[in-house]
């Protein structure tokens, strides 16, 4: 069984989850850590529990939610995974976040990439990288079926979806992650970590968010 442990972080209040499972190994998905004391928490879990990490996890390249990557691979020497359209989006981590009066380094640029329907294992589980373009062209959502959870990043909130208005957003690959993909895999018992916001489920999901029917994207001229 995995265990998700859920932590909000930075000014914009970006989701960081730890997902760990018996054997005590544990991914890291999302740190997006300013401050120290947010670095602490992160920290103290992790050791309160005796957790092993093994992977960094990124759903997408957005400042948010990679400001704490070069503390957690320099203090767990762990391998950092993201979609490679989204690898180029690090280089301008510290950049962006000065403008939120935050001073980070830069992510390291020594990355695995992941694809979609790659299997991201550690201890004795998996999950399956869902690649869904539209908020970045490189955004991942990570599925544990067999859990029964799916970490969305910035692609789907509660209701309802990431931006599309920045420069890596696309509303017609928005619209088909959504509705083509995500609200055709995802059974509806799954529970929904999202990036930003409340946790959710697929049920709640189809039910009342707009941005997974087609007909809401008409206006868009999809």
């Amino acid at each position: 069984m995995i265990t998700v442990k859920q932590f909000y972080v930075n000014d914009l209040r970006e989701c960081c989850y730890i997902l760990s499972d018996s054997t005590k190994e544990c991914v890291i998905v999302d740190p997006g850590l300013s401050t120290e004391k947010e670095r602490e928490r992160v920290v103290k879990y992790i050791s309160d529990n005796q957790l092993k990490p093994v992977k960094l996890l990124c759903t997408h390249g957005h400042f948010d939610h990679v400001m704490g990557n070069r503390f957690i691979t320099d203090t767990y020497n762990i391998p950092t995974y993201i979609h490679k359209e989204d690898k180029e989006l690090l280089k301008f981590t510290k950049d962006t976040s000065k403008l939120f009066s935050i001073d980070i380094e830069n992510p390291s640029l020594d990355t695995v990439d992941i694809e979609d329907g790659d299997i991201i294992s550690f201890g004795e589980s998996t999950l399956t990288a869902i690649s869904t373009p539209g908020h970045t062209w490189g955004s991942i959502c990570f599925y544990a079926p067999a859990e029964k959870i799916c970490l969305t990043g910035d692609t789907m909130f509660a209701g309802n979806c990431g931006r599309t208005d920045l420069p890596e957003g696309n509303n017609e690959a928005m619209c088909n992650s959504l509705v083509k993909k995500l609200a055709t895999t995802i059974c509806p018992e799954c529970t929904i970590y999202a990036g930003h916001g409340p946790n959710s489920t697929m049920q709640e999901e189809l039910a009342h968010n707009p941005y997974l029917r087609a007909e809401t994207w008409l206006r868009f001229n999809i």
